[in-house]
């Protein structure tokens, strides 16, 4: 019996979890068009930023407002879960549902407990994670010295992203109180008071660090930044389980969270459109 209501609360998690942001994200908005209203004009140069008026631009100011409205959108997602919908969302909740089968036996049996192994894996995911958190704030350090209009977005979205991201991520930890790979024999099971604050599902290094990276892969759509962005967000997640702070399915949601909200942040908020941007 306690077999059964073990499995049921993880599914349930993996249920919850993905539908709570996954919906509304994954459609986001249709980016401002600035130039469907204008007449033909000379088509600018690859990598040329299209004008925008003042009151177009993405402030400082407004981002406050902008994360309480990115996060009505996403806590009331599954109110508009759609049947297509399903082509994605039904497979993501299988990959996640599929690692935590094996959670217990990936912590248990599969990955090194060396503890040199696990410390130095750690560290390796905070320094990954501090990477894909100092880029944005870079990149809006350059806009003031440069006045770099499309640096001081990705600067402040960057940062609107991993703001909505921990905000979702610690409530998702409040509601599903899952144990750490490090307590009752690797168990892992979900809605124990004991994990407190220091809940394992999802995993926010994951969230932060995928939630940074899908929107400067949307700032910057060439291969290049895309592919160091997403290598790094993806050695988060790595060494997250490596290190032995998270199971296998924490940071396939925390992932799967961090770019759907990055993603949703690009998409409802860039104003800067770059043409043919390579």
């Amino acid at each position: 019996m306690k077999f059964q209501l073990n499995a049921l609360s993880r599914w349930i998690g993996v249920l919850v979890a993905v539908s709570l942001v996954a919906p509304v994200l994954a459609r986001g908005a249709t980016p401002l068009q600035v130039d469907d209203a204008l007449p033909e004009a000379p088509l600018p140069q690859a990598g040329a930023l299209v004008p925008l008026a003042g009151d177009q631009r993405v402030t400082l100011r407004a981002t406050p407002a902008n994360i309480l409205k990115d996060q009505g959108a996403i806590w009331t997602s599954p109110a508009r879960v759609r049947i297509n919908d399903l082509k994605w969302l039904v497979p993501l909740v299988l990959v996640s549902a599929a690692a935590m089968t094996t959670d217990r036996q990936a912590v248990t049996s599969t990955i090194s407990h060396d503890r040199t192994f696990n410390h130095d894996n750690d560290i390796a995911s905070n320094v990954l994670t501090a990477g894909l958190i100092v880029a944005p704030v870079a990149l809006f350090g350059r806009s003031q010295l440069h006045t770099d209009e499309h640096a001081r977005e990705a600067g402040i979205l960057g940062a609107e992203s991993m703001i909505d991201g921990v905000v979702v991520e610690q409530g998702l930890k409040l509601i599903f109180w899952r144990e750490r790979p490090s307590a009752d024999g690797g168990r892992g099971r979900f809605f124990q008071t004991s994990a407190g604050t220091d809940s394992s599902f999802p995993s926010s290094h994951s969230v932060i660090s995928w939630a940074s990276a899908a929107e400067l892969a949307g700032e910057y759509p060439g291969k290049w930044v895309g592919f160091a962005a997403y290598t790094a967000a993806a050695g988060v997640s790595i060494t997250r389980v490596l290190s032995l702070e998270h199971f296998p399915s924490d940071v396939v949601v925390g992932s799967a969270t961090g770019w759907l909200i990055g993603h949703y942040v690009y998409r409802k908020r860039h104003r800067v459109k770059l043409y043919n941007y390579e």
